[in-house]
């Protein structure tokens, strides 16, 4: 009876099937979400309900515009807190590639670093692309501009650059925790999704406060980190790798 040799490697799943089902859990369902939420808060003015609210709380004026709280800790500390974590995961994804022991979290922590910075640059690339106005521009909410839709022309109009929303992307780039814990344990990808919403809403109800942006904007951030995501998980996580670190005793293959 031939057994396999001590030393040969094997291949492993590191991550479960990408089928439809999961596309329809994970891609379609968001999607449909994202989409139902968007014709209320920009076709059916959530948006402009939402920030009317906001706006009529602070005394007709967005007063937390330069509060400590809201654009000193939320905003400042929180972008650097975001920036300051993505950097120890790209280091730490270096460090996993360079060390032996830590080799089951080299794609799952380069995967992390590498969601992290695509989200996050697609929604500034989106920002320079759509060129729509914050609440505060906005002549409704004491600025000077007419509100102007996403897809209406803006006739030589200034852009400002407000849609998706970047400070939100900042925390919801960390929904990729839900993938890369999908990689490694499933059990925990449920709390990496936590963390990643609850660091997107913090830091997006924020600049909402502040009239920076709708709530359609920070809606569409988290789609786009969402899809990116994902898409890195299928490209990067979802497909066996073989772990050189994993060797097949004689006695296992029985």
């Amino acid at each position: 009876m031939s057994t396999l040799p001590v030393h040969a490697p094997v291949l492993v799943r590191i991550a479960p099937d990408v089928g439809a089902r999961f596309f329809v859990r994970h891609l379609w369902m968001p999607l449909t979400g994202v989409l139902l939420l968007s014709a209320l808060l920009m076709g059916a003015g959530g948006d402009q309900w939402i920030a009317d609210v906001l706006y009529r709380l602070e005394g007709g004026q967005w007063l937390l515009k330069e509060h400590w709280f809201t654009s000193g800790v939320v905003h400042r500390a929180g972008k650097w807190l975001s920036t300051t974590a993505g950097v120890c995961v790209l280091l730490l994804a270096v460090a996993a590639w360079l060390t032996p022991r830590m080799r089951a979290l080299r794609w799952p922590l380069t995967y992390l670093a590498a969601s992290i910075a695509l989200s996050t640059s697609l929604v500034s690339l989106l920002k320079s692309w759509t060129a729509m106005d914050c609440p505060w521009d906005l002549s409704r909410y004491g600025g000077t501009q007419a509100m102007i839709g996403l897809f209406e022309s803006r006739h030589g109009i200034a852009a400002s650059g407000c849609f998706p929303a970047g400070h939100a992307s900042a925390g919801y780039a960390w929904v990729a925790l839900y993938f890369c814990a999908l990689s490694l344990r499933p059990a925990w990808r449920f709390t990496g999704l936590f963390a990643g919403l609850a660091a997107g809403l913090i830091f997006g109800i924020a600049q909402q406060l502040r009239g920076a942006h709708f709530l359609s904007h920070d809606l569409w951030s988290l789609a786009v980190c969402w899809v990116s995501a994902l898409a890195l998980y299928c490209v990067m996580l979802a497909r066996p790798h073989r772990a050189r670190g994993l060797m097949l005793q004689s006695g296992d293959a029985a």
